[in-house]
């Protein structure tokens, strides 16, 4: 059994307390431990991520207890990719935060940015429902902290709406968890998925509504229409470095529905057949329409960003709604994309910020260092839209070649086809604003406005690293795209996982057991 599973959530789990009880008055020190921790982070996860890379299976059980009476931590290709991309990101916000100063303007930024590190990772590591739950309050209370970081009273009233929209899903996951084990006697996820398929469909009702529930908790932390109105103040509201954080929020949602429903309530299973796919892919389709609209109908750049990350998830639950090898093959390249863009997106609405009095889409002075900010946006936004040649392009084929043969898949072409014609218009309408009609039509009547602070070298060093990384992606695209479908592979095949995680191979555990 390894020890360095585990490094992930306890590294940045000891780094918060002591950021905040060593440096809470010394900035400086602050800003170097909590870089080391995310070097140190990406380094862990490369390496956890080369080890699963040929479909090992990597477990570490809590005081050397045995599922399902134990806790565990399981590593495959898709939780181990989920980290480093996790850590990768972190990299490049905490980068900006520093450059920018966003680190300077609240307490406890970088101790609040590890909690939610913790929960982040421990949410992709976990092999047990009840414990993926605790990650997720553990995410919801760090990321109130972040959002309200600077104060306001506009991020006030959005953190607050956050909350408590996140709270009715944390409800809702309680009833689902309960309904579960009053059915199964289990949570962990490799031993339900044998207890799940013990189950007579004959008495199979309360399965299928917990599974229902837990679906619904799963669709709110995705944001899947109509469950997505939390995102757009949440995000447009949040300092620029937690929004680009934000970026990988969602997609914990979508990972828990990968990992739960396609082992504990798999697509060919009789008790819990169809109901994943029944709404799903319908609600993925309005998500991705009412997301561009979104886009076309903003008036302010955080909130057109806002949008496209709904209409993104939308992308991505569409690929994953096939619930086939291509499909959700198709959606992990599409989710390091999307992360990488939408953060990138984040921090360009924060660029804007520094040379403007505020992020309306209307004339105004030219923005301070606008060639370069601009140049910066027509990248982020051709990946974010789709266009080629970059890895957005690449994955709105991949996913449109897993519907080709699907029932819907007339529905499903027409509505990415022209959400993507929808968004160009809407980001071409944004940057024309922003960097062309700003200093055409609007710099006469301010020649003797002084010029606005340019953002740091540092700031713009961030955001160019994930735009290079987006051009990685798509260079990549090959070597990527088979790792996914490796992925995917492996996760339609889940006995390897079920027998590492319970010990014993081909065994059912007994039913009504404790956990």
């Amino acid at each position: 059994m390894t020890h360095w599973i585990i490094a992930p959530v306890v590294l940045p789990a000891l780094l918060a307390p002591f950021i905040v009880l060593a440096a809470r008055y010394h900035i400086g020190i602050q800003r170097v431990f909590s870089v080391a921790g995310v070097l140190s982070l990406i380094a862990i996860a490369a390496g956890l991520a080369w080890q699963a890379s040929d479909g090992t299976i990597i477990l570490y059980q809590l005081s050397d207890w045995a599922a399902p009476f134990g806790i565990v931590l399981v590593g495959d290709r898709l939780s181990t990719l989920m980290i480093l991309l996790t850590a990768v990101l972190a990299l490049f916000v905490i980068l900006y935060a520093i450059g920018s100063g966003w680190d300077k303007r609240g307490w406890h930024f970088h101790a609040l940015f590890q909690f939610q590190l913790m929960g982040i990772m421990g949410a992709f590591l976990t092999g047990d429902v009840f414990n993926l739950f605790v990650f997720f309050e553990v995410l919801l209370i760090a990321s109130y902290g972040l959002m309200i970081h600077g104060g306001g009273n506009l991020r006030l009233r959005a953190g607050v709406q956050y909350v408590l929209f996140n709270l009715l899903g944390s409800t809702l996951f309680l009833f689902a968890l309960g309904a579960i084990y009053a059915e199964t006697g289990t949570l962990n996820m490799a031993d339900l998925a044998q207890r799940v398929a013990l189950i007579d469909p004959a008495e199979s009702v309360g399965i299928r509504i917990a599974s229902v529930m837990l679906l619904l908790v799963f669709a709110i932390k995705a944001a899947v229409v109509p469950l997505h109105f939390w995102l757009p103040s949440s995000y447009a509201e949040a300092p620029a470095p937690v929004a680009a954080l934000f970026a990988i929020m969602t997609k914990v949602g979508a990972y828990a529905i990968i990992r739960v429903y396609t082992m504990v309530f798999a697509p060919d299973l009789d008790v819990t057949a169809g109901l994943h796919g029944l709404w799903l892919l319908p609600a993925a389709l309005v998500s991705l329409a009412l997301g561009m609209i979104g886009v076309l109908a903003a008036r302010k750049l955080d909130r057109l960003v806002a949008f496209a990350v709904i209409g993104s998830m939308g992308m991505v639950m569409i690929s994953i709604s096939l619930f086939s090898q291509a499909g959700i093959a198709a959606a992990l390249y599409y989710i390091v994309h999307s992360t990488l863009a939408a953060a990138a997106l984040f921090l360009i609405c924060d660029l804007v910020r520094a040379g403007r009095a505020h992020l309306n889409l209307t004339a105004a002075p030219p923005v301070s260092g606008a060639a370069l900010t601009a140049a910066l946006f027509f990248v982020a936004a051709i990946a974010m839209t789709g266009l080629p040649p970059l890895s957005g392009f690449v994955g709105k084929l991949m996913i449109l070649d897993a519907a080709f043969d699907t029932p819907l898949a007339i529905w499903t072409w027409a509505i990415i086809l022209s959400a993507s014609l929808i968004s160009v218009v809407g980001f071409a309408r944004a940057g024309s604003v922003l960097f062309w009609k700003a200093s055409a039509e609007t710099l006469p009547e301010h020649e003797g406005q002084l010029p606005s602070p340019r953002p740091s070298v540092l700031s713009y060093a961030a955001v160019g690293g994930l735009l290079s990384l987006l051009i990685l992606h798509t260079v990549f695209a090959g070597p990527a795209y088979r790792y996914a479908d490796a992925t995917a592979k492996q996760l339609f095949d889940p006995a390897p996982y079920i027998n590492k995680v319970l010990g014993t191979p081909g065994k059912l555990s007994t039913p009504k057991e404790g956990h």
